[in-house]
Order: C-alpha cells, then sequence, then structure tokens
C-alpha cells in the first residue's frame, strides 16, 4: 500500500528507528560471549562445555509501504565467533527468508527487498544460525527472532453497511435519535491515532446533526413536517487521525424518509356541491360521489361519511368506499318530479383514527352541502294499487266482467294509457281487456272444482309513447255455485251378523265448497216400498246410521241386501243424489267378530292378501306343469331295439380270447365265415317274427372254382335289401370268405383241397343247419381226394 504525501511523519519515525538500532548496537556490542571450545588430549575423553549465546543483534522493525528504490534496511546479525576474517557464514531461515528479507552471510545485514502491508501480515518469524565456512558446522544454536511490520497510516476509514435507509416519524422533537453509522479503520489502533475515527455530517444540514465520537444521527430541527418534505439525503463523512490535518477518511449516504402522522384534518375542497339524479333512478343505485381530501396517508387518512341533517335525509344514504377514501351517494326511496324537485344535504367527513399529541391542529373533519335536483323523466304509467284480486262465479257465460284496473300517467303530460293482457301463459289466454277501460272479461266457462284460481298480468302503456310500458299482477277467484249433488265418502261395505248388532254410519262428500254443500241429509228413497229389514237414521251431523229391523238374520237364506240411500245438500237450489248401499250378512262369533262370510271373505280372515293368493295359486300351477312335463319325457323315452342277450351275441361279436380252435363250436356260428355256399340256406331274425314268406333264392349252380367275392358280396347284399327278415340295418355281418386259385396259394387249413389230411370232417353235419354248408365243402372234398 502506498504512502500519501500527506505523511510527512514517516521520516521523523524512520529517524527514531535509526537512533533506537544504534543504541542498541552499541549497547550489545560491549557484551562478549566466549567461543565454545573442544580440546582432545591425548589418554582423555572429549569433553563437551555448555554453550552460551554469542549473538548480537537490534531490534527489529520494519516500515510498511516502504517504496525506495533500495531494498529496506532492517537490522544486523553478529556473533562473538566472528572476528572479522570472514569465516562465520550467517544463514536465514523462516518466514519470507531469501524472498522478502535477505541477509549478508559475511556481515550479517538484513534487508527487506519488498514493500510490506501490515493489514495483511504484522509479523514474521524467522531462525538465524552462525556456522563456520570452513566446516559448515554451526558454530552457535540456531535462534529464533520476530521482524514486526510497523503500521503507517495508510487505510481510509471505511462504512461497511452503507448506504443507509431509514425512516423517522414526522413532526418529531428535535435530537430525536434516527440511526448510529460506524465506520472501521484496518490500520493499527494501538499505534498512534491512525485508526481513531471522527464523524461529520457533509450534507444534510441544518434538518439533521451527528454526533463526533459515537456516528449517531439525530433531528435537529422541531416539527419536520412530511407533507412540506418527505425525503432527506444526509452525508456522513468519518476521519482518521482524530480528524487532524493529514488524516484519511471515508463517507456514506444515510437516506432518511419522514413517515406521517395523522397532523392533517380532512378538508372539503368546496362547502356547495350541486348534484342531478333523474327521477327514474332505481332504489339502492349510486347517484352519486363525494371526497374530502386528507393531505395525510395510510390509516390516518381514513375517513367516514355521514348525513348530518337536511330534508333528505331519508331519501338518500351515504357510505365509504375504502379503496378509494370517497362518499357513494344511493338512494333510498323513489323520486318523483312532480311531487319534490330538489333536496338538501349536509355531508360531513371525519378522520376515524386520530392522534390526541396533534388535537390542538383540529377538529379533524370537515362538512359540505349538497343539494340534489330532480330530473324529470317521462315515466311508463302507474297503476293505482300494486296488485288486484277480481272474482267471479263458475260455469259464468263468456265476456262475464271480472273487474277493471286503472292506470295514469304520472307526468304532467297525462297521456291516455292504452290497457293489454301478455298472453304469456296459458291462463292469460283465458281472459280478455278493454284496451281503453282496462275491465277485464272472461274469455272461457270456468269450473271452480278444477282450477279455484287464475294469475293473469295486465300492461299498461302511454298511446303517445308505447315503449315505456308498466306491468301489474290480478288474481281472480272463481267463486262456487252448487253444481254438484252430494255422493257418499266412500264405497262401504255394511256387514251385519246373524245374530244383529246395532246399526253402522255412513258419511257423504260434496265437491262443491262448504256454503253450498256442508250440510247432508240422508233419508230412503220414498219412491220405494218400505224395507222390512233396514232402516237409515239422519244424525244432522252429516252423517247417516244404519238401522236393522229385525233380531236375526240367515246367511244360508239370503246373505246380501241392497238398500237404496237418497242424499241431498244444503245449497241454493239444493241437490240430491241417490246411492244403493251392499250389506252383507256374515257368521260372528259370540264377542261380534266376522268369522265368515263367503270365499273372500275367508280368506280375508286368514290375513292373505290378493297379491299372496295370486303368488300361491302360481306356485301350485307351476308345479303342476314340472310333473306333466316330467311324465311325457319318460312316456316319450325310446325303447331298445335289441331285447334279447343273444340278440347282442348274435349282432355284435368281440374275441378277447383265442377260443378252443376249430372244435370250438359253443362262441359262435362261423360256418357263413368259411364259403359263400354255406351262407345259402334262409336264417331268420330272431328279435322279429316273420311276417311275410322269404323271397326263394334260386342262384345259378356254379363251381366253387368260379365264384367271385365281389359279386359274392353285391348278390348278398341286394339279399339283404330286400329281405324283410334280414337283421336290422344297423347290425354287423362279416365274410371272411378270401376266395380260390391264389397263386400264392390258401394257407387255410379251412379249403386245403389239394392236401392229404387224416381229419375227419363228418361231424360238421352234426352242428346243424348254420354249419351245413361247411360240411358239404369238405364233404366234397373228399371223394375227389379218395378217387
Amino acid at each position: 500500500m502506498r504512502i500519501t504525501s500527506t505523511s510527512c511523519i514517516c521520516p521523523v519515525l524512520v529517524c527514531l528507528c535509526f537512533v533506537q538500532r544504534c543504541y542498541g548496537a552499541a549497547h550489545h556490542g560491549s557484551i562478549k560471549v566466549t567461543r565454545n571450545q573442544t580440546k582432545h588430549i591425548e589418554g582423555e575423553t572429549e569433553v563437551h562445555h555448555r554453550p552460551k549465546r554469542g549473538w548480537v543483534w537490534n531490534q527489529f522493525f520494519v516500515l510498511e509501504e516502504h517504496m525506495g528504490p533500495d531494498p529496506q534496511y532492517v537490522g544486523k546479525l553478529h556473533s562473538n565467533s566472528d572476528k572479522g576474517d570472514g569465516s562465520v557464514k550467517y544463514i536465514l531461515t523462516g518466514e519470507g527468508a531469501g524472498t522478502i528479507f535477505i541477509i549478508d552471510d559475511t556481515t550479517g545485514d538484513i534487508h527487506s527487498t519488498k514493500s510490506l502491508d501490515r493489514e495483511q501480515k504484522t509479523h514474521y518469524v524467522l531462525h538465524a544460525q552462525a556456522i563456520d565456512r570452513r566446516t559448515n558446522k554451526p558454530l552457535e544454536p540456531e535462534s529464533e527472532f520476530i521482524i514486526k511490520v510497523q503500521d503507517i497510516n495508510d487505510n481510509a476509514p471505511k462504512f461497511t453497511d452503507g448506504p443507509y435507509i431509514v425512516t423517522v416519524p414526522e413532526m418529531s422533537e428535535m435530537g430525536t435519535s434516527v440511526l448510529q453509522v460506524t465506520a472501521t479503520d484496518a490500520d493499527d489502533p494501538t499505534y498512534g491515532n491512525s485508526a481513531r475515527v471522527v464523524y461529520s455530517i457533509l450534507q444534510g444540514q441544518p434538518y439533521f446533526s451527528v454526533d463526533p465520537k459515537t456516528g449517531v444521527i439525530r433531528t435537529a430541527l422541531h416539527n419536520m413536517d412530511r407533507e412540506a418534505r418527505e425525503h432527506y439525503s444526509v452525508v456522513i463523512q468519518a476521519k482518521d487521525m482524530a480528524g487532524q490535518v493529514g488524516g484519511l477518511s471515508g463517507s456514506t449516504t444515510v437516506n432518511i424518509t419522514l413517515t406521517d402522522v395523522n397532523d392533517n384534518p380532512p378538508r372539503f375542497p368546496q362547502k356547495h356541491y350541486q348534484l342531478y339524479v333523474p327521477e327514474s333512478a332505481q332504489v339502492g343505485s349510486a347517484v352519486g360521489k363525494i371526497k374530502a381530501n386528507d393531505a395525510d396517508t395510510g390509516s390516518n387518512a381514513d375517513m367516514k361519511y355521514t348525513i348530518i341533517n337536511g330534508n333528505g335525509s331519508g331519501v338518500f344514504s351515504i357510505t365509504t368506499d375504502k379503496e378509494t377514501r370517497e362518499g357513494i351517494l344511493s338512494l333510498k326511496k323513489p323520486l318523483n318530479y312532480e311531487k319534490k324537485k330538489s333536496y338538501t344535504l349536509n355531508i360531513e367527513g371525519a378522520n376515524t383514527h386520530l392522534d390526541f399529541r396533534f388535537s390542538h391542529l383540529g377538529p379533524f373533519k370537515d362538512v359540505t352541502m349538497l343539494k340534489v335536483i330532480v330530473g324529470d323523466v317521462d315515466e311508463p304509467p302507474l297503476f293505482t294499487m300494486p296488485f288486484y284480486v277480481m272474482e267471479v262465479y263458475e260455469n259464468a257465460k263468456i265476456g262475464t266482467p271480472v273487474g277493471t284496473v286503472t292506470a295514469h300517467d304520472p307526468d304532467a303530460a297525462n297521456s291516455l294509457v292504452r290497457y293489454f293482457i301478455d298472453h304469456n301463459t296459458e291462463e292469460d289466454r283465458y281472459f280478455t281487456i278493454d284496451a281503453s277501460t282496462g275491465t277485464i272479461k272472461t274469455a272461457k266457462i270456468f269450473d271452480r272444482e278444477e282450477t279455484p284460481w287464475y294469475n293473469i298480468t295486465v300492461a299498461a302503456s302511454e298511446i303517445d309513447n308505447p315503449g315505456l310500458v308498466s306491468h301489474v299482477p290480478v288474481g281472480v277467484r272463481i267463486l262456487d255455485v252448487n253444481d254438484n249433488p252430494p255422493e257418499l265418502a266412500r264405497d262401504y261395505d255394511v256387514v251385519i251378523c246373524e245374530n244383529t248388532k246395532p246399526g253402522q254410519t255412513i258419511t257423504a262428500t260434496d265437491k262443491d265448497d262448504s256454503a253450498n254443500g256442508a250440510r247432508f241429509h240422508f233419508s230412503l228413497d220414498e219412491g220405494l216400498s218400505l224395507n222390512p229389514n233396514f232402516t237409515l237414521r239422519n244424525n244432522e251431523d252429516n252423517t247417516a246410521s244404519i238401522l236393522t229391523k229385525r233380531r236375526r238374520y240367515s246367511r244360508t237364506s239370503q246373505d246380501i241386501y241392497y238398500l237404496p240411500v237418497l242424499i241431498s245438500d244444503g245449497g241454493m237450489p239444493p241437490l240430491s243424489s241417490s246411492s244403493t248401499l251392499t250389506i252383507r250378512v256374515c257368521a260372528c262369533e259370540r264377542d261380534g267378530r266376522v268369522r265368515t262370510c263367503h270365499a273372500e271373505a275367508l280368506l280375508s280372515s286368514a290375513g292373505l292378501s290378493t297379491g299372496a293368493l295370486i303368488a300361491i295359486l302360481l306356485c301350485i300351477v307351476i308345479l303342476l306343469a314340472i310333473v306333466v312335463l316330467f311324465i311325457t319325457l319318460r312316456r316319450s323315452k325310446k325303447e331298445p331295439l335289441i331285447i334279447s342277450e343273444e340278440d347282442v351275441r348274435e349282432n355284435v361279436v368281440a374275441y378277447d380270447d383265442e377260443g378252443g380252435g376249430e372244435e370250438d363250436t359253443e362262441a359262435f356260428d362261423i360256418t357263413a365265415l368259411r364259403n359263400p355256399s354255406a351262407a345259402e340256406e334262409l336264417k331268420y331274425r330272431r328279435d322279429v317274427h316273420p311276417e311275410v314268406k322269404p323271397l326263394s333264392r334260386h342262384h345259378p349252380s356254379s363251381s366253387l372254382d368260379s365264384i367271385d367275392v365281389q359279386e359274392f358280396l353285391n348278390q348278398r347284399l341286394a339279399e339283404a335289401d330286400l329281405d324283410p327278415s334280414v337283421p336290422p340295418y344297423d347290425s354287423l355281418q362279416t365274410y371272411a370268405y378270401e376266395g380260390h386259385r391264389s397263386e400264392g396259394g390258401s394257407i387255410s387249413s379251412l379249403d386245403s383241397a389239394t392236401t392229404h389230411s387224416d381229419q375227419d370232417y363228418n361231424y360238421l353235419g352234426d352242428w346243424g343247419p348254420e354249419f351245413k354248408k361247411l360240411a358239404e365243402l369238405y364233404g366234397e372234398v373228399e371223394p375227389e381226394r379218395t378217387t
């Protein structure tokens, strides 16, 4: 780091260091330390003496930021062993040795070759040693010493946290603390005044001040007003050397903002306002705005508007918009230019958050007067009533008047009014209206019992301005006339016991209104003969009781009786109807409970409903159908074609053993398998009896040598197709005849005509008709063989 030109104290420090070094050299030079000696005497061992320190050096310091052309002299090392003949060599090791610090190995002088910065490194630790130049043996033990870097004022104070942003409330007292700033100096605070800092203000007076020692910034004026000036930029300087000439300095900026307090009351820009509102304005709609100005901000400017007096306080209301801080004037009641043309309102705007420290600046509210002028507007016709209720009798003729609606033009022009019905619904088509008079008439015949009430909408418009239309609801009530005779309330099933009990009560209903059908009179039909079994008593309370004239009834002789009843109402004119009651005679228990009347009564007493009976019957039908189907399937099953076990043996033959050879005749008649001639005899089916005689079979006589196998098979096939007595089609017929004239000769013993055999085949004739052909074949060959 470089030294400024103002550092004129540096030469003095250099001189002081030099004097100190000279004094140290003269003082230590008088110390003599003998050199360590070692003797070698013949016949004696080597004797070592305790070495003593033989170093002499000055106090070592080096100034930082040395800018000279030559290396800076630091100090000198010297040993008592050095006689000045150059035999002692000095060696320097440690921090910076050879790079920053160099030593003259002959004289021991140490120099600094580089400019040092104490703020980077305050001292260096090095080691020095003196050795014999010839033998390179140490003359003294290695010694450690320190070279300190001496500080100079080369660092200016710095504000590490700047620039600063801070706030302070407006209207604060003088001397109110705002902020404390702190500057740091990298120089040595223990040496001189290089790091001693004082503070001063360069910009921001006379509004603020700073403490020179602590750096605390304070307000310097009374009642600083934010509304006059809100932002301040203050520059603070920190200077070392206690603020003396030649010291280094640094500065920072402090941005100070005055925060708002409620020190300004609201004010209306004008004392009188005028507002135009048309009479057609809707109730609840906003008709105007008003605002009072407040120089404060935030919550300090919040206010509330109220109407304190005036002849329009009941017609208008005012609310406060919190975002815009405006008063919103709304309409509470409809306006009528023809009745009142203007209103006067006194509106007050007051702050909602007060600071009593500034109450002397108040009052924090203001009042203004607002005049509302009502504007004339061409209005639609006005009906005399908000809704109408009319009445008409049912069954009235079409065109019967129902009622009249009335509307008039509320404007001064008093235009004529035209009436009509909006046919938006089906009910609107049931009525008509006179366009000039507003008289409503019926357009159909009504039935109260079908629809007792109708709602329609009537519209009225000015003839001069048809676009202005007003509507009114009209309700039409249909009045009742006595047009429905009374009827029994329900279908009564009157039950009496064979041992009679007191009578049963019946009631009636009438579709007409209670005024025409509330009172009913019951009686027996006078046009019929007197009933000998039952009578009727009118109870005078819209009910009647059925009474018996006999003590006992028999349901075996008659179980059902019919009683005609005449019912009349009390309407004008009175209407009547006749109904017939069905009375059943039932068997009852002693306590009067019904035991049975007929099949339906029996099932009813068993507690079975109609649905349960249907379910039971359905289940029975399904079970019967299953049984019938099962029997039908059993009867329709086919009988086997082969009945006896013998038939099976005759048709399907399975050999699973070798059997007894040719001598075994018990198993099967195999005559037909030996030779075609053996099958000539007719064989009948054993499973059926032949109904027709078999066809005669005439075969041309031919020798066995001329029979062809294919012709033989075709012949047998034709016979089987024509003969009804042959086995059925699904039987198996096997022909194992091999034929004759084989070039290789037959190897079968059954047809060895040229081979001599001692076997006697005469027994074949005893086997029956099945083996007759085989016996003939062998019987014919034998005579030829003898011949």
